[in-house]
């Protein structure tokens, strides 16, 4: 060696260097380390024990600790189900596989993922990590994974997930996450704007899952609700809970009708009884019958009709009532690019069923909308209110007109308080207030004053001649004429008849 020598004895190696001694352990000691890197590394591929087909390498099944190395290029499909890794380290592979689109690693006791464990293979469109002891999922944890459709973590222990653990995901069809120990609802894969829009099947079943965000899984489209499964988790009973269940099975949902007896919740109490959702509106809780209803609407409104089918992104085609074909000549009906007809101004005529046919490659789905138009407007009743409104207060008015009229007309009689009635002034007789239908013109002119101008006349109308008696007296009227014929003697006599009885106690009956 450079500026020494090296001499090896059996105890150790001491290498002099100068004036400095460095004692090195014994080689024996150090094959440990080399042997558990080797491990941690693992040993070259074999095909002699793994199955090398083609692009396929199949190492199921062979009680291996460690990833094999030196795994060719072009391998496609990598199966390392049903060994012992239980650690999938960074290191797990050095090179990129950029053909790599299946990774099996089911089986394994698999308890760790490292956070770069994906890094070198971006293409992986299927992994399977199901039946393994994985307790968490980190944030960011497949964010290199941006074409996977397909992630397997069913039958794992896991109890937490980073709301960021799936970000990245942007292909991502199909998530299992059932049979393990998840006590919230994901709901920030499914709802808007922060959904995965490709996420067409979500299964949380059989967790530990007891309430779920109702209103807005309810406001969710039929293309995600047909996949969303949460069926075996211990939900607790309620009316909504039922309710939302049976209109997803009244729907045709997929999640809700292949496993109806699945869906169940725990009945309030100590003895925590488990009931199936759908019962819950026979005996338990007395839940109110769900029904689909038909639309209804009124004349001259527009209404929006939807084709809310259970696959997305399918082609659409409505039928108006009587089957007819929806075409650009109906001027009410018009498809909207979403696939939703609206229609209005609507008409009497214009009620019955639509029919919304929705087609793809691989599923035909028919959709029927019942459209009842009530004939009549939607202010109509509000009209009406303001009609009966208007007639009560014109006969409030009226009554109160009435009773100004009896109580607050000015009284002009001598019976009547501060009112003196001079007998001798012919203005103050009967023929002053009251107006003959005998009277002549010639007496009109008597009536004249000074100045060529008629004085004030309170005027009221009796009855008929032939009615003969009023308020108990005689009719003045039945003796008018003999009453000016005569002496004015009995002129006096009968205005003052006729002043007693018009200031009667007795109302005067007009």
């Amino acid at each position: 060696m450079m500026g020494g020598s090296l001499w090896i004895s059996h105890g150790a190696t001491e290498v002099f260097r100068g004036r400095s001694f460095i004692t090195v352990l014994p080689l024996a000691l150090l094959l440990p380390t080399v042997r558990v890197s080797a491990q941690l590394i693992g040993s070259p591929l074999d095909c002699k024990t793994c199955v090398c087909a083609s692009n396929i390498v199949s190492c199921s099944k062979m009680n291996l600790t460690n990833v094999p190395t030196t795994l060719p290029q072009y391998t496609a499909v990598l199966d390392l189900s049903f060994n012992t890794i239980t650690k999938l380290r960074a290191e797990w592979t050095t090179k990129t596989l950029s053909r790599l689109h299946s990774l099996l690693l089911s089986h394994n006791g698999l308890t760790f993922l490292s956070s770069e464990a994906f890094a070198y293979v971006t293409k992986l469109r299927y992994l399977d990590l199901s039946s393994n002891g994985l307790r968490q999922l980190d944030e960011l944890i497949f964010e290199p994974l941006e074409h996977l459709e397909v992630l397997l973590l069913y039958s794992n222990r896991i109890s937490q997930i980073d709301r960021t653990a799936f970000s990245g995901l942007v292909s991502l069809q199909r998530l299992y996450l059932s049979q393990n120990q998840i006590s919230r609802f994901p709901l920030e894969l499914v709802k808007e704007r922060s959904r995965l829009e490709t996420l067409r099947l979500l299964d949380v079943s059989s967790n530990r899952i007891k309430a779920l965000p109702l209103y807005e899984l309810q406001a969710l489209p039929a293309w995600i609700k047909n996949g969303l499964y949460f069926h075996n988790n211990p939900l607790t009973c309620s009316c909504e809970v039922h309710d939302m269940v049976a209109r997803w099975y009244l729907k045709g949902l997929s999640s809700a009708t292949d496993f109806k007896g699945n869906h169940t919740c725990v009945l309030p109490g100590q003895q925590k009884e488990k009931m199936v959702i759908m019962d819950l509106d026979k005996v338990y809780l007395n839940c109110s019958e769900v029904k689909m209803m038909d639309k209804e609407t009124y004349l001259e409104q527009f209404l929006l009709l939807d084709c809310d089918t259970r696959e997305k992104d399918m082609m659409k085609s409505w039928a108006l009532p009587g089957n007819i074909p929806l075409s650009p000549a109906h001027k009410t009906a018009l498809m909207r690019p979403d696939g939703s007809l609206q229609i209005g101004p609507l008409k009497a005529e214009d009620s019955g069923v639509y029919t919304c046919y929705a087609t793809s490659d691989s599923f035909n789905e028919t959709l029927y909308v019942s459209v009842m138009v009530i004939n009549s407007t939607k202010s109509g009743g509000l009209e009406n209110l303001k009609t009966a409104y208007t007639t009560l207060v014109a006969c409030l008015v009226s009554l109160v007109m009435v009773l100004i009229y009896l109580y607050l007309t000015p009284c002009r009689c001598a019976c009547c308080p501060g009112q003196g009635l001079n007998k001798s002034d012919p203005r103050d007789s009967l023929h002053s207030s009251t107006v003959s239908i005998t009277q002549t013109h010639e007496e009109m002119g008597q009536e004249r004053v000074e100045g060529g101008v008629f004085a004030y006349r309170h005027v009221a109308f009796l009855q008929p001649k032939d009615q003969l008696e009023q308020n108990g007296r005689l009719n003045p009227i039945g003796e008018e004429d003999e009453e000016w014929q005569g002496d004015s003697r009995e002129r006096r006599r009968s205005d003052a008849e006729s002043v007693s009885s018009v200031c009667s106690d007795t109302p005067m009956v007009v």
